[in-house]
């Protein structure tokens, strides 16, 4: 076995998924044994979008839900979506079952095997590989290993990784629920002083209700009632849209934590095991399918035995800040909602307001949440492009480079490729009076320039 991927939500099914797809045997031992339907996530961001556009399952996931062009944050401040320049300019809002469902469909039907009811208890590695138990007296030995399995994941517990941080918001009620008066926008969420309410959904006829209340914080194991859900959504938005008939509630909490390193040997760390933060701005599941995208690739390129030095080590130099700056960000926004005072809040509303009318804070806002505006750090001397998000142009004689993306190599837009076929394709845009540019599987530029043969032999290793 080449890779273990322990934990089979969103994260680790992308991963296993790209990992297949480059020809790595790969299993995913999961601790459930059956599918779930509890579903935290539902919004599915521009750029994430963008990552399954690259793998030919976005269209697929975006007609299971409804899009919206708007994010409203708190009060009249909002985010206009429509502006991206994307082909997915909105926010998708689908609950992450289906999200998990095209995942794991896509990662069988490449070859990857997932496991059920494989609880990790122990793991060991050594100089060549890594060794995990399950619960059923099973060891999986693999060259490498990955954790993707959420926020009590035994991977990281098991290298000794330390989880720092701290709990921000505790007792946020959940509750699936029919709704007599649904919202009329696709999503609903409002905070006023004390109570804060999200909406949202599940496109079956029923709605995920998220409630908080400042003033009545229990034990997540605290009984819960549906009284208690409409009192804070009725303070929150004016109404409890009617709600009744509840099939499920309960209680969570919610923390900042993060860990130090997301490489610990042969064992990596993504999604929920190695970052958590506030559910403001729907970041969570995003991130964590934007860390697999980064990770599987490079991965793949070590099994191979192709991969240039320091590529694994980049994994942590790229994505640590890019979480580091999710969680701030998000805990910024659960803050401002959260004020309490109506004075503040009014002042907070304003400052929000003016400072979104402001093209650039606008774009980098928008950018920030959806992930479009995301970037991996360059070197001084490097084009301006190395390290942004590719674009997704339009190529000679038809077609998107996210279509060519779909083979699972790099792309060399704009010149041959020559020697080195055997791990790039070449492409040549419609548009013609731009750099010739290297892209990486994961739809960040690598290199941007006029001659390539060096950029070639430093990311995609020797010609053939």
């Amino acid at each position: 076995m080449d890779v273990i991927v322990v934990g089979a939500g969103p994260t680790g099914l992308l991963l296993a998924g790209d990992l297949a797809a480059a020809g790595v045997a790969c299993t995913v031992l999961e601790r459930r044994a059956d599918e779930s339907n509890l579903t935290r996530a539902f919004a599915v961001h521009a750029r994430t979008l963008e990552e399954l556009d690259a793998r030919g399952i976005a269209d697929e996931l975006v007609a299971t839900g409804k899009t919206i062009t708007e994010l409203r944050l708190f009060g009249r401040v909002h985010l206009d979506l429509a502006t991206l320049p994307s082909r997915f300019p909105y926010l998708l809002i689908t609950p992450q079952y289906h999200v998990e469902r095209v995942l794991r469909e896509r990662a069988e039907r490449l070859g990857a095997r997932i496991v059920p009811g494989a609880e990790v208890v122990d793991l060991r590695q050594d100089a060549d590989g890594v060794e995990l138990d399950d619960g059923a007296g099973n060891t999986h030995r693999a060259r490498y290993a990955a954790g993707a399995d959420g926020v009590r994941s035994a991977v990281r517990k098991l290298v000794g990784q330390p989880f720092p941080g701290r709990r921000i918001i505790k007792s946020i009620m959940l509750a699936d629920v029919r709704l007599a008066d649904p919202p009329a926008d696709v999503l609903a969420v409002n905070a006023v002083g004390d109570s804060f309410a999200f909406v949202a959904p599940f496109g079956d006829g029923w709605y995920r209700v998220f409630a908080w209340n400042k003033r009545h914080q229990v034990p997540d194991d605290a009984p819960l009632d549906l009284d208690e859900v409409r009192e804070v959504t009725r303070r929150a938005h004016g109404t409890d849209f009617g709600m009744h008939d509840p099939r499920w509630m309960s209680r969570f909490h919610s923390d900042e934590r993060q860990v130090p390193s997301y490489r610990v040997g042969r064992v990596f760390l993504a999604g929920d095991a190695a970052h958590i933060h506030s559910p403001a701005g729907g970041q969570g599941m995003n991130t964590g399918i934007q860390d697999a995208a980064n990770l599987g690739w490079k991965l793949a390129a070590a099994v191979h035995g192709w991969a240039p030095d320091g590529l694994l080590d980049s994994y942590q130099a790229e994505r640590h800040p890019v979480g580091r700056m999710v969680l701030r960000s998000s805990g910024a926004i659960i803050r401002m909602a959260m004020i309490a005072p109506a004075a503040l809040r009014a002042a907070r509303n304003l400052a929000g307001a003016v400072a979104l009318d402001v093209g650039p804070i606008a774009r980098k806002v928008t950018g920030m949440i959806s992930g479009i505006g995301i970037a991996y750090p360059r070197h001084r001397h490097d084009h301006p492009l190395t390290g942004q998000r590719a674009a997704d142009l339009p190529l000679d004689g038809g077609g998107r480079l996210y279509e060519a993306l779909r083979s699972g190599r790099f792309v060399l837009v704009g010149a041959k490729a020559e020697g080195w076929e055997h791990r790039v394709d070449a492409v040549t845009p419609t548009d013609q009076g731009g750099p010739t540019i290297l892209v990486r599987p994961d739809a960040y530029i690598a290199w941007a320039g006029a001659d390539p043969a060096g950029a070639l032999r430093e990311w995609c290793g020797p010609p053939a």
